[in-house]
């Protein structure tokens, strides 16, 4: 048998294969001190222990099984996995609206890899049409691959060619734009859009997904038919995100991209609306909206394109012992801006302050927000608050730490005359500060209570 039939496995995994003469990709019954599993044998990850089998169970779920815990296996058929999803030309309609599609990578555009055992974006947006043919009852659909990253990697340099992008496909007279994107960095992308791209005509619609494709609960696909819904019939002509809605596969929401927030490691329902409530409710039979304070779609072409991006300003998370020697290195480095994510109604410690006095001499521009994400800076209240504003921070109202951090990058990208900045940073754009929280916004259900627990019982699991 050749190394081949083992790959990715050593020890005492390639060891319990040779015995029962199976390998990878052979469809087996394997039974196990834990039970007995029926499935495909996969490769093992490069990096991977030499210790365990790898099935795929026949519900989509991989699991790990210890060879020192085999008694047998038994092979019935081999089935070798092709992950790669062949590339369809979309069928058009003159009747209905025309999408365009950018991919920048991300899981809802991605494959496993099972020579690392990691999910890589590996899938082309023609690739998604192949295995969401639902898009084409929807909209005449065109595909772009302007990027093929993690959503970590996404920086400057794609936002503003996307930013590019979305001006000239609206230019050609599109109906809508989707863009599928990592999760992880979907509410930084989301914001810098907004700023740099105003009064669009159409709907911008951000979609990912929290779990691939190859998993039987991957969400990609009805987040993005959904997005493509929202992009193609909605009428909401703003930067958004649609994302995964409850914990059933009901519909998704649409979130403002100012206010929204990747809250969950793993959950599908993980994008939240912080501070407001989500525009709107989208399923394959509608649009239901939350709210009607949202910019309408129009018929002419014009769209506000300004790129402008400084990238010397970062972000601090203050935390209680900090010392000042933190904000004195980013001052030396010469970065231009920084936002502070302050406790309570943003507030930092004494010991900082002769460091924010200092930057402030140097011309750094300070904005604070809150760790709470929900709620204001209120630095007149405390003593401590209005003793910081007078070494130069200014308080950015409900502005959500990561959104300020963009506005401030895009706001030093076209000045560094401080009243302008202040100007740009506190005239809000798009809902990114907003005069009041809605009280059923941040209506948060702590588990295991009585009263909660009798109304959940009440609902749709």
């Amino acid at each position: 048998m050749s190394d081949k039939r083992f790959q990715g496995y050593r020890g005492e995994g390639k060891a319990v294969l040779e015995r029962y003469g199976v390998g990878v990709w052979s469809e087996v019954d394997v039974e196990s001190t834990r039970g007995r599993f029926a499935g495909l044998i996969l490769p093992r990850s490069e990096t991977s222990d030499d210790k365990h089998v790898v099935l795929k169970l026949e519900n989509g779920y991989n699991v790990g099984i210890a060879a020192d815990s085999i008694s047998n296996i038994t092979e019935h058929g081999r089935r070798e996995a092709h992950y790669k999803i062949p590339e369809k030309e979309f069928p058009t309609n003159p009747a209905k609206p025309h999408v365009t599609l950018f991919g920048t990578g991300g899981t809802i555009a991605s494959r496993l890899d099972y020579r690392t055992g990691a999910v890589i974006p590996a899938f082309s947006p023609g690739e998604l049409y192949g295995s969401v043919p639902e898009l084409a009852d929807l909209c005449n659909l065109r595909t772009e691959k302007l990027y093929g990253v993690f959503s970590e990697n996404m920086g400057p340099e794609q936002y503003i060619r996307l930013a590019e992008s979305i001006g000239e496909e609206i230019a050609k007279g599109v109906d809508g734009i989707v863009i599928g994107h990592g999760t992880d960095t979907m509410h930084h992308t989301s914001a810098i859009l907004t700023f740099m791209v105003q009064d669009s005509p159409i709907p911008i619609v951000m979609v990912g997904s929290q779990r691939s494709s190859d998993r039987p609960s991957s969400d990609a696909a009805i987040n993005l038919i959904n997005a493509v819904k929202a992009a193609a019939e909605g009428d909401i002509a703003e930067v958004v995100v649609c994302m995964f809605g409850p914990t059933s596969d009901q519909y998704c929401l649409l979130h403002r991209g100012t206010r929204v927030r990747k809250m969950h490691s793993s959950y599908r329902s993980t994008f939240r609306t912080v501070g407001d409530i989500p525009l709107a409710m989208v399923d394959q039979e509608k649009i239901t909206h939350l709210r009607d304070d949202y910019k309408r779609r129009r018929s002419d072409r014009s769209v506000k394109i300004n790129t402008a991006f400084e990238e010397m300003v970062t972000i601090l998370y203050y935390y209680p012992g900090m010392r000042p020697d933190v904000l004195d290195a980013i001052v030396d480095k010469g970065y231009r801006g920084l936002v502070i994510a302050g406790t309570g109604l943003g507030h930092v410690n004494k010991p900082v302050y002769p460091a924010l006095k200092r930057a402030a001499d140097k011309g750094m521009h300070v904005y604070m927000t809150v760790q709470t994400l929900w709620g204001y800076v209120q630095m007149y209240v405390y003593e401590t608050g209005r003793e910081i504003m007078e070494l130069g921070v200014v308080p950015a109202s409900n502005m959500l730490p990561e959104v300020a951090y963009m506005k401030l990058c895009w706001a030093l990208g076209q000045t560094d005359d401080r009243d302008e900045v202040r100007r740009i940073m506190l005239t809000p754009i798009a809902d990114e500060t907003t005069e009041r929280e809605p009280y059923n916004g941040y209506l948060i259900y702590q588990g295991a209570i009585p009263e909660v627990q009798e109304f959940l019982r009440t609902i749709k699991r």
